[in-house]
């Protein structure tokens, strides 16, 4: 008994029909004819009544059909058992990140996820978050860490790692050197911030816009201690998450009490991700967990 001869049988069975069973798993009509016949042969009794112009299951048919469909589904889960594993030992994943991302449980989860699956190439590039996103819906990437603001992009899995409000970091000694200030206090003064694109701009961008401000953006930088060392030197005020800000001891990081939309750092991939991606985010979700 072979499972091609089950998958014909149980074709002809759904089909009622030796033609449609035929052009259906794309063999000759006689070639399904044979093969129906020797799997009555081997199981010493016929499983259809042929006499009638519609093909119709003997009671041997139905007692064998379920059972074949059952046979059929292992078969399938065995190829796809062994497709996963496959796909975990070689094969390649494109990763993006943020620019300017110094995070180390995200460089943590890629080393452990390097020794568990040495023959999986991974190939990683930096860029804006809007860049990313897009690179991630069409395919080019299977994966990117972004900054988002408030919530993540439809229509991808997204995976939250932080979520967190802005805060100014000002230099002891500044004006705004206090327990908290508005975002118009904030606004008086020149600003270090990142660029367009990223999740820390876009809120930023989106709090003025809500109240109709403009803010003096003088310098930009896409990394965090870039921006900080500017600040520190007395060149703006310096614009960050507060975790961001709380690694720069030489800067006091100050609440925007009316800013309160948090930043959000987040993997997003396209739904149905394969078995080396799935791999890839269990072990970048327990790297930052690790760190919580």
């Amino acid at each position: 008994m072979e499972l091609r001869q089950l998958e014909y049988f149980v074709a002809v069975a759904e089909e009622r029909n030796f033609t449609r069973a035929a052009e259906r798993v794309h063999i000759s009509q006689s070639g399904v004819s044979a093969q129906v016949r020797q799997l009555e042969r081997e199981l010493g009794a016929e499983l259809f009544d042929r006499s009638a112009r519609t093909v119709t299951l003997t009671v041997a048919g139905k007692a064998a059909l379920e059972h074949a469909r059952q046979t059929l589904a292992a078969a399938r889960a065995v190829g796809q058992a062994v497709g996963e594993v496959t796909d975990l030992i070689r094969g390649s994943l494109r990763l993006g990140m943020v620019a300017g991302c110094t995070l180390t449980p995200l460089f943590d989860g890629l080393a452990a996820f390097h020794r568990a699956h040495p023959g999986v190439e991974l190939a990683l590039l930096e860029d804006d978050s809007e860049q990313l996103t897009e690179a991630v819906r069409t395919g080019a990437l299977d994966l990117a860490l972004i900054g988002c603001a408030a919530t993540t992009p439809d229509g991808l899995d997204a995976h939250t790692l932080i979520g967190e409000p802005l805060v100014a970091a000002v230099p002891p000694g500044h004006p705004l050197d206090t327990a908290g200030t508005t975002l118009a206090e904030l606004l008086a003064h020149p600003l270090i911030c990142m660029p367009p694109g990223t999740g820390l701009r876009a809120v930023l961008d989106g709090g003025c816009a809500a109240r109709g401000l403009t803010p003096r953006i003088a310098l930009q930088a896409s990394a965090a201690s870039a921006i900080a060392d500017l600040a520190v030197r007395g060149l703006g005020v310096a614009v960050l998450s507060r975790s961001m800000a709380q690694a720069f001891p030489a800067l006091t990081p100050v609440a925007v009490t009316d800013l309160t939309t948090p930043a959000l750092l987040a993997l997003v991939n396209r739904p149905g991700p394969p078995p080396a991606l799935r791999a890839l985010l269990s072990e970048l979700r327990r790297a930052f967990h690790a760190q919580a």
